[in-house]
């Protein structure tokens, strides 16, 4: 799965730290009175959220005083309540190249570039605050998730640990943990961490789907199967959910019941590739070639799948007497996927039904040299789908 972040740190980091800190700093109260009635307006105006107001006066400050640090970091507060992160962050660099010491500056500059998804600079910044308040929870989270942004699961998971250990309530925290331990192939972290969010009384779908991920990958294929089950009671529409449970009976050879699964996948995500190969897969597996083949040819084939669609179709344009158009599938197939020994033994019968015996026997000595793969995990299937190879 593609990793969702979680605003674990954003609900708990009011935007306004940066704001609460420099009314508190004498350091930086203005000199002249005219300027001092103008910041403490503009700080008003602040607090009560009239932003196009409080920004005018905040720019006329920095108009009159360039290096006014002060008046460019609010600058940069209001942009980022706007959403405006990239301009947000040119105001903070600004102001931290004139007084990096201004409270709350990295905290403030870290969660800008955080939303704007500069997890690396965001780190940077995590980590220069972290330095002075080790102990702070905030910057524990922000750092787990920038690094889970990244996906340094391995370095994400620590910070989230220690985050689920200071709040134990907090299921968001140890669905972002599971989520990291499962991409890091920390099969028994997923399943501790399950349990944690059970003993929550959590009625997440996700945590189940997490850890029926966990026990596929460990092959005990009756427990994920269980798991995936009792997510989809939870929430029939969690994306993928459908999707994970018909690859694991898929992969049983349970055709009709993976293909009533993939149509319930598709039913909440009409366009999810994936599911209609595997659908189309298991029609074929179960001799329903019309059906199979009214969904593989409106296909747009992905190198993911290539070699099983096109398979599929040579096996239905064999049925078919297509030969062919069978041949050309085929041949595809093993182009496709040069170690799989099956379009070569289906090019076999083919030769043979057309009385080519040469040609039949050229494929089933291929098909002697390999042997069949072991199937790619669900993860492997889920990522491929996601992060398409370019």
């Amino acid at each position: 799965m593609i990793p969702r972040i979680k605003p674990v740190g954003l609900g708990l980091i009011p935007v306004c730290t940066l704001a609460i800190a420099l009314v508190a700093s004498p350091t930086l109260t203005a000199q002249q009175e005219d300027s001092s009635s103008s910041r403490s307006r503009a700080m008003t105006l602040e607090k009560q959220g009239q932003t196009t107001e409080a920004e005018h006066i905040w720019s006329a400050i920095a108009k009159a005083d360039p290096r006014n640090a002060e008046a460019l970091a609010h600058l940069g507060l209001l942009e980022a309540r706007q959403e405006h992160y990239d301009i947000a962050i040119d105001f903070y660099r600004s102001t931290l190249a004139i007084d990096p010491n201004l409270p709350g500056l990295q905290m403030n500059l870290g969660l800008t570039l955080f939303k704007a998804s500069q997890f690396p600079d965001a780190i940077k910044a995590f980590s220069a605050e972290i330095k002075k308040h080790p102990d702070d929870p905030r910057l524990t989270i922000l750092l787990g998730m920038a690094h889970y942004g990244m996906k340094d699961y391995l370095v994400a998971i620590p910070y989230l640990q220690r985050a689920a250990e200071r709040d134990p309530q907090n299921v968001t925290i140890r669905l972002t943990l599971a989520n990291s331990c499962l991409r890091s192939r920390q099969l028994q972290c997923v399943l501790d961490t399950h349990k944690e969010i059970q003993q929550l009384n959590a009625d997440t779908a996700e945590a189940d789907m997490l850890a029926g991920q966990a026990l596929a990958q460990m092959q005990n294929k009756a427990a994920a199967e269980h798991e995936f089950r009792e997510a989809i009671l939870k929430d029939p529409r969690e994306p993928r959910l459908h999707f994970a449970l018909g690859y694991l009976l898929w992969s049983e050879r349970k055709w009709a019941e993976s293909a009533a699964e993939f149509q319930l996948e598709l039913q909440n995500d009409p366009q999810a590739a994936d599911a209609q190969v595997f659908l189309a897969d298991s029609w074929v597996q179960q001799n329903e070639f019309v059906k199979a083949a009214s969904l593989l040819e409106s296909l747009t084939v992905s190198e993911a799948y290539a070699a099983l669609v096109h398979r599929d179709l040579g096996i239905i344009y064999a049925n078919e007497k297509r030969t062919e158009d069978a041949i050309r599938e085929l041949t595809a197939a093993s182009e496709a996927d040069p170690e799989a020994p099956e379009p070569h033994l289906q090019l076999a019968k083919l030769y043979q039904a057309a009385n080519q015996q040469r040609d039949a026997s050229k494929e089933l000595m291929k098909a002697r040299t390999l042997h069949p793969q072991s199937l790619p995990s669900l993860e492997e299937v889920i990522d491929a789908a996601q992060s398409p190879a370019p």
